[in-house]
């Protein structure tokens, strides 16, 4: 279950592929803070435009395995920069264009993102030794998690007054572009090794799936949870992975191992990814509403886009970075189970302070901290767990179904926010339904908490002079 090994520290390596992570949650929750904006310069509805966020959920979803499986076969660096370039023509198509229909367009080459992550870890772990991939992997994960409140802080920085939404966009291209050059100069290029061939049929089911499940769950309550749109919507993706399991457990090289996704540490951590994803939406949607809540409402801080992004959002983002640069130090020396415990803690911790308290400035920001720093450890312990029970051929694979599992759980949290924020009384939702959506926080945290104490795998005999390499680095996860 090891890498190649074939390099040591590579401080540089590990720099660029993080930058390369932070385009993924830029690119992820940027757009959020602008959706009422777009909505009134392209002269659409707020359902209409919120379909700039599906569409590219539905691209990430479909994607995302592919191109996983894709990088564990071919030379990961050519996958990589091939990725980046849709990117960018994405981000330079929504730049430049006025039209709604060329922008989902956009968002959707957009959605080729989230396969950057996975096939970063790939990289990763070709180019690094065993006793360092542990502690690199924590910071790439952690970027990802940190990196969406940043993505919050900055759209919110670039929005001052009446903006044009293009200029979000713009910086998004400048980003990707540079990225993109930093990439081919320092991400190394070795020729691919392992063989095998890619699983088209059971890539275009599990596309079918995972797109009929994340429409289900985002078009939910626009279409009525209990109209024949979404329960047609649902049984067609309940029959399309089913279908698609039943395929992969009889194809020779299966696009996916069905065996390796209900090894139980796997299954287990790949569902506590879940519950950290929507933990994630929880915050950052929750929060980002109730301080923009108006006057009128009687609660909240009736902050402007600016104001949410520079007062309340960016505390939190720079506690996250922080959390980020050091995780992969605490990781390495505890151990990613127990840093992902007091990860999980702060967010409980987090999450129940805001629910109970909430009127003041304060308040908000010393809760959003600690949800901040419970994501970035989150995400820096998640995908370590995930690595460490596959073999490298399969790593691709395996952390991009890791980071579907934490789309679908941000899907279903943005759903359920939607559906809460979605009660009105006086014109606004009540303050009750930003308590519920705090409570959610804490119990997904506590759900994930359940999880991994249960994900804990059994002790196997160590064979190889590798494996012994690899465990000797890591064996207080064991503990």
């Amino acid at each position: 279950m090891s890498g190649t090994g074939v390099g040591s520290a590579n401080p540089r390596l590990v720099a660029t592929m993080s930058v390369v992570v932070l385009t993924v949650a830029v690119l992820q929750t940027g757009v959020v803070p602008i959706l009422g904006v777009m909505a009134h310069q392209l002269q659409v509805s707020l359902s209409t435009i919120s379909w700039t966020v599906t569409a590219n959920l539905l691209a990430a979803a479909s994607i995302t395995p592919l191109l996983g499986r894709l990088a564990d076969l071919h030379t990961k660096k050519r996958v990589l920069l091939a990725v980046l370039a849709v990117v960018l023509a994405g981000s330079l198509l929504a730049a430049t264009t006025s039209s709604f229909a060329l922008l989902i367009v956009a968002r959707v080459l957009q959605g080729a993102s989230f396969a950057l992550y996975p096939i970063g870890v790939s990289i990763l772990r070709e180019e690094l030794s065993p006793e360092r991939l542990m502690g690199a992997l924590a910071v790439l994960s952690a970027v990802l998690g940190f990196g969406g409140g940043m993505g919050l802080v900055v759209v919110g920085l670039l929005m001052r007054g009446d903006a044009d939404y293009h200029r979000a966009f713009w910086f998004v291209t400048a980003f990707v572009a540079l990225v993109t050059l930093a990439a081919a100069r320092f991400i190394p290029e070795r020729p691919h090794t392992a063989t095998g061939s890619v699983d088209w049929l059971g890539a275009v089911g599990l596309a079918a799936g995972l797109s009929l499940l994340l429409l289900t769950i985002t078009e939910g309550n626009a279409w009525g949870w209990t109209s024949l749109r979404t329960l047609a919507s649902a049984l067609a993706a309940i029959g399309a992975l089913v279908t698609w399991w039943w395929w992969e457990r009889r194809c020779a090289q299966p696009l996916v191992s069905t065996v390796m996704l209900t090894r139980r540490p796997i299954l287990l951590t790949n569902i506590a990814t879940v519950a950290v994803g929507m933990g994630l939406y929880f915050g950052f949607l929750g929060l980002t509403g109730f301080v923009q809540a108006p006057a009128g409402s009687g609660y909240g801080f009736a902050a402007t886009v600016l104001a949410a992004s520079v007062v309340f959002l960016l505390p939190g983002a720079l506690a996250g970075f922080l959390t980020a640069l050091i995780s992969g130090r605490y990781i390495d020396r505890f151990g990613a189970r127990a840093v992902l415990v007091v990860g999980i803690a702060f967010g409980i911790l987090g999450f129940t302070l805001l629910a109970a308290a909430h009127s003041a400035t304060w308040h908000v920001i010393g809760a959003g901290v600690l949800v901040n720093v419970y994501i970035s450890l989150a995400y820096g312990a998640l995908p370590s767990l995930v690595v460490r029970e596959v073999d490298a051929g399969e790593t691709g694979v395996a952390t991009s179904m890791n980071a579907i599992a934490r789309t679908v759980g941000a899907s279903a949290a943005a759903a359920i926010v939607a559906v809460l924020l979605g009660r009105n009384g006086n014109g606004h939702p009540p303050e009750s339904s930003y308590t519920i959506i705090f409570g959610l926080g804490a119990a997904t945290g506590l759900i994930a908490l359940v999880l991994i104490a249960a994900s804990r795998p059994r002790l196997r005999p160590i064979e190889t002079v590798e494996e012994i390499a690899e465990s000797r680095a890591m064996n207080h996860e064991w503990g």
